[in-house]
């Protein structure tokens, strides 16, 4: 009669019945503690309780199941174990890579099977999808439409996406943490003191409508022409928009002024005119700092963000007027010297800067940065180097002249050829022709010159290169000509476009600094710009500290791995964040028995590629996985412009030769060339996609070096690939991690990835990792989701649809990766921990509002009342907090790198005045200065102490399945992030404007990829990774 009550959770997989089949069998016989484990769960509102259940796999004790869930509210109740109220709103469902499962009625369940140890369970599990794959969306409106292969229509009410809401508040600091060795370290943190004036913010507005440049030179030319007067000696801050703020009240609530000004040279070659604007000043409201001293002291939960904004305006006027402002930061060739990026582009040096609460009061955050600009180069040398040729005696192919339309598009050049006349323009585009072939228009009677006859009769200027074309400036309809030689790249124009590799590389060795050169420019960066002698930091009574902040730290104690018994180390203790695999064996080899390797470097020999797959089958068996020595076939060579046919090819070959027993393919091995273009991305992309194939790449220069260390890296990357585990806590095992191991918890990494710069088509990739063994915690499986250009709320953590004929759908990836866990372990989760990557300050609350919520919905779709206790905890790397040893020489204090030591945490004096925050440097460093992650609590129903969350976090982070070291962020988000970067090359490649094609589609490819849809904001779902590989690892 129990077995009867429960539901089926239907699930098209090994293990839980088919397709029409319901119940079926369970994931193995479990022994509760009365008896039978109990079978498959229900969670559809509209199942009427007939379908049984298969055995449940229940390895530590009691038999758990999932109750069938009653029909979920709208709004889910908001009151958790801690009493705090939770955000509570309607989410926005999209219909995406997340999968779903129906509710329909299963047949009458079956006799329990025999039972099974848990490895040969896991090895035959796999994350199937549970729903049909959409064919094609279609958006109206509010809700999205989804066409089945069936031709059965699926409609998702789209509700809006929650704004943030103050009214949530984050959790507040559960004091201080006190685990490890204390020791003393100075941050990038300059104590700043408040003013005691009066502020007073007014409202400006400027007609005609100018840009921020413009607009801050007629307040400057106000405040020039009116402070003694009308501003009655005020000098005041301007934010460049429709703000402006004093220290104290002006002699007037609202005035109006007329400035006159040479208009702003706007690159169309006019000559510039004197215009008059008329400036209009109101009175809008006062700045209470006493609301922003009481925030710091605790006693005020919202932070006064208009307080804060005043001061940071204040302090960013000077630094404005002098330098090239981008962002929070500030640069100038004054800062230090420039370097060459190649292909015409350099680095400036220059500044960061932000005011930012803390618990020693308000803090002045400076950083070193660095950025690209554009070299102020003539327009020839620029072009040679961005094409890596000499074009001056040869016309240009049209891939040059695309790349070169790309490359100078909106640059704004001067002209050389007329004296001290530096007339400026803006480029928008080249000419079809040679300047040769170019003619035009001179007068109203229609004479016609050519540029080369104009340009000699009017400048007496002879052009030398004829046969390259001209640019383009100004006016798109009556465009100018300009020869390429006769124009200079206009100095301080920064280079948003994407940066190539080797670029990548020279920007990276130039702003690579040891901590004691980085410490030592901050400072003297501070000193330079003299805040003592900031006339606006006079003006308002802001006084910035010159001493970097001194900061109690606590390093905490590396964690013992545990490795496999057979090796002569059966556990090893970590010594300044690394260790070795000499004389260990994974804990959990995996099994590769048939395995091929397809070479795609022309200059690496059959020989020699044959001779490093061996080394490599040899690596792995000596670590400890059971992996064949040869392939299922010879080492091949395979054009890399064939990679999708000659892929198929093999393993069409491989599995004919693997005869009628149907073994899989477990491995594929890749030889690339080094620099290999789409290469990667399109091996990926069909082993993942279309074979089901897992892959390992390696580089050329990896094959002819060929050391134990490559290998050694190697083989730990290929065993989390092919469903091994390379090593666990030791305390994971005796169950000793707090609020981890006592109860099955399940630990989520979540991020974000977005397009570059420029790709305004292309959909941002979300990726949803999580924990898929327990206690250990070690294992991670993944998913993806294409969604709405540049969105950083996660669309489909959960999501509903409604079929006519099936009802209610649930899905999402949060759900998925819940019934995965419990597929995989025989326990649901009573806890769930979500560290979450990529969110700014400013997005706090929408991202906790949406997907908390989600994550709510998700859990309550599989049962009546099941919500396990959430804690909800941001991860972020994109700070400017720097740490720095309070003695470089004290060994005890700094590694080899001279930075501080793995395990140094932070949770006072700049951290948030009353939050649940801490910056934790759980790496070692390498090269430069080690940044340190800043990981801000935003929920947390479990009741971390600090001690507790920090040491979790600390030893997770020597858990990164791919290196033998502790890394900089928790796993978790590493993995969200590899896999939210691998879905991109799913997607199909734009085509440029030349015409050129896909590389998915030079390779032998007829699909299309892409996930872009017709129809504003329809975003299509990335194409569905094979099961054999979504189970598994495949990201790392």
């Amino acid at each position: 009669a129990d077995r009867a009550s429960m539901g089926s959770w239907r699930l098209r997989m090994p293990g839980f019945g088919d397709e029409g089949g319901g119940g079926g069998r369970g994931v193995g016989q479990g022994r509760g503690a009365g008896g039978r484990g109990r079978g498959g769960f229900g969670f559809y509102p509209q199942q009427d309780g007939r379908g049984g259940g298969g055995g449940s796999y229940q390895p530590r004790g009691a038999a758990q199941q999932w109750r069938p869930a009653a029909p979920a509210p709208a709004h889910p109740p908001q009151t958790h174990a801690n009493g705090n109220g939770g955000p509570a709103a309607t989410i926005a469902p999209e219909l995406r890579q997340a999968k779903t499962d129906a509710a329909a009625p299963a047949p009458p369940a079956q006799a329990p099977p025999p039972p099974v140890a848990l490895e040969a369970v896991a090895e035959h599990l796999d994350l199937e999808d549970v729903t049909d794959q959409f064919d094609a969306l279609s958006m109206d409106g509010d809700s999205a439409s989804v066409t089945t292969a069936a031709g059965r229509e699926l409609v998702a009410v789209r509700a809006p996406i929650p704004r943030a809401d103050s009214s949530c508040k984050f959790p507040h600091r559960p004091g201080s943490g006190r685990a490890g060795t204390r020791c003393l370290v100075k941050a990038n943190h300059f104590l700043a003191e408040l003013p005691d004036k009066d502020l007073h913010q007014y409202d400006v507005a400027i007609t005609p409508e100018t840009s921020r440049v413009s607009g801050r030179a007629v307040m400057a030319e106000l405040v020039r022409l009116h402070r003694a007067s009308y501003l009655g000696g005020r000098l005041p801050a301007y934010d460049g928009r429709k703000s402006m703020y004093t220290a104290g009240p002006l002699p007037f609530t609202s005035k109006e002024f007329h400035i006159t000004l040479l208009e702003e040279d706007d690159g169309s070659g006019q000559e510039r005119r004197e215009r008059t604007f008329k400036v209009v000043i109101r009175y809008a409201a006062r700045a209470d700092l006493r609301r922003l001293e009481q925030y710091i002291a605790g006693r005020q939960a919202e932070a006064p963000q208009e307080a804060l904004q005043v001061l940071d305006i204040v302090l960013r006027e000077l630094p404005t007027a002098r330098y090239a402002p981008y962002g929070r930061s500030f640069f100038s060739p004054d800062f230090g010297r420039r370097r060459s990026l190649g292909d015409g582009v350099e680095s400036w040096r220059g500044f960061y800067q932000t005011i930012r609460p803390t618990q020693m009061g308000l803090s002045l955050n400076i950083d070193m940065s660095a950025t690209s600009f554009f070299e102020p180069l003539p327009v020839l040398d620029f072009v040679g180097q961005l094409l890596n040729a000499d074009i001056h005696s040869r016309s240009l192919s049209d891939a040059e002249r695309v790349k070169i339309k790309k490359a100078l598009r909106g640059v704004k050049v001067e002209v050389t050829h007329r004296g001290n006349i530096r007339r400026k323009y803006r480029i928008s585009g080249l000419t079809p022709q040679t300047t040769r072939e170019l003619s035009f228009p001179v007068d109203q009677g229609g004479t016609v010159k050519s540029v080369v006859q104009y340009f000699q009769e009017t400048y007496g200027f002879a052009i030398q290169h004829i046969n390259l074309p001209c640019l383009t400036v100004g006016n798109q309809q009556r465009p100018n000509y300009l020869p390429m030689e006769v124009c200079k790249i206009v100095e301080g124009q920064r280079y948003s476009k994407r940066l190539n590799q080797g670029q990548i590389r020279a920007l990276l060795e130039e702003t690579c600094q040891r901590p004691h050169d980085r410490e030592r420019d901050i400072v003297q960066m501070v000193n330079h710009n003299s805040y003592h002698d900031d006339p606006y930091a006079k003006e308002f009574g802001i006084k910035i500290s010159e001493r970097l902040a001194s900061v109690e730290a606590r390093i905490l104690p590396a964690p013992r791995l545990k490795y496999s018994e057979t090796g002569r180390e059966k556990d090893c203790l970590p010594r300044v964040g690394q260790w070795n695999m000499m004389n260990k064996k994974m804990v959990n080899g995996a099994r590769v028995r048939s395995w091929l390797c397809v070479n795609f470097a022309r200059n690496v020999q059959e020989s020699m590629a044959t001779g490093f797959c061996r080394e490599l089958a040899r690596m792995c068996q000596a670590s400890g996985m059971d992996f064949a020595l040869e392939p299922v076939l010879p080492v091949i060579y395979v054009r890399p412009d064939q990679v999708e046919r000659g892929l198929k090819a093999r393993f069409h070959d491989a599995m004919t030769a693997l005869g009628p027993q149907r073994k899989e393919i477990e491995l594929l091995i890749g030889i690339l060339p080094d620099n290999n273009g789409s290469l990667y991305g399109d091996l990926k992309r069909v082993c993942e996609i279309d074979l089901g194939l897992i892959s390992q790449c390696c580089l050329t220069k990896q094959v002819f070096k060929m050391n134990k260390q490559i290998l050694a890296n190697l083989s730990l990357k290929i065993n989390v690939k092919v469903g091994g585990r390379n090593t666990v806590l030791a305390d994971a095992l005796t169950r000793r991690i707090p609020l981890v191991t006592d109860k099955p918890t399940i630990i989520f990494g979540a991020d974000v990835t977005h397009p570059h710069p420029g790709e305004d088509s292309s959909p941002s990739i979300a990726a949803v990792v999580a924990s898929q063994d327990w206690p250990e915690v070690t294992k991670y499986a993944g998913l993806v989701s294409a969604q709405t250009h540049r969105q950083e709320l996660i669309e489909d953590l959960y999501n509903v649809t409604h079929d006519p004929q099936r009802g209610t759908i649930h899905g999402g990836m949060v759900r998925e990766l819940l019934i995965s866990f419990k597929r995989t372990t025989g326990e649901k989760p009573e806890r769930i921990i979500f560290y979450r990557d990529g969110v700014s300050e400013g997005q706090f609350y929408q991202v906790l509002l949406h997907e908390l919520d989600a994550i709510r919905k998700a859990c309550a779709s599989l049962e009546a009342n099941y919500q396990p206790l959430v804690t909800f905890v941001v991860v972020q790397k994109r700070h400017h907090t720097r740490l720095f040893a309070h003695n470089h020489n004290d060994q005890s204090t700094v590694d080899k790198s001279g930075n501080i030591l793995p395990g140094t945490v932070i949770d006072s004096k700049i951290c948030h005045p009353t939050e649940f925050d801490f910056f934790l440097c759980s790496h070692a460093g390498i090269k430069g200065t080690s940044r340190p992650a800043h990981y801000h609590v935003l929920w947390d129903e479990n009741n971390f102490t600090a001690d507790g969350l920090q040491t979790l976090t600390n030893n997770l982070c020597y858990t990164y399945a791919r290196c033998t070291r502790s890394v900089s962020i928790v796993p978790p988000a590493y993995y969200a992030h590899l896999a939210a970067f691998r879905a991109r090359f799913y997607m199909e490649p734009d085509s440029s404007d030349s015409g050129s094609i896909s590389s998915a589609r030079k390779s032998g490819s007829s699909t299309s990829r892409s996930t872009r849809a017709a129809g504003a904001g329809v975003v299509r779902p990335l194409p569905a990774l094979k099961d054999s590989v979504k189970k598994v690892m495949f990201y790392c």
